[in-house]
């Protein structure tokens, strides 16, 4: 086992979608969205977790405020390890 960020699926998405990631050892960590200019618009996890393999649900249409179609990137943080993927919103 390894860290890992797969894709999120289904992508494109409306307007929820799945994202899967995996931890090599308990570490600190932190998942979010931010649109193309870099402010963040939403976080999925901020927390402490042990070694193995998450799956977390994204509904765009719960966002405050509901975001609109296009772009977005999703980041993990965990330890030293960084990852980031595109994620595509079609309303």
């Amino acid at each position: 086992q390894t860290f890992s960020l797969e894709q999120n699926y289904p992508n494109p998405f409306n307007p929820a979608t799945k994202i899967q990631y995996s931890l090599e050892s308990a570490a600190q960590v932190s998942l979010r969205v931010y649109n193309l200019i870099g402010q963040e618009v939403a976080t999925l996890v901020d927390d402490r977790q042990d070694a193995g393999s998450y799956t977390v649900s994204f509904n765009a249409g719960n966002s405050t405020p509901g975001l609109s179609s296009g772009v977005y990137f999703l980041r993990l943080d965990a330890g030293s390890f960084v990852s980031t993927r595109k994620l595509v919103l079609m309303k």
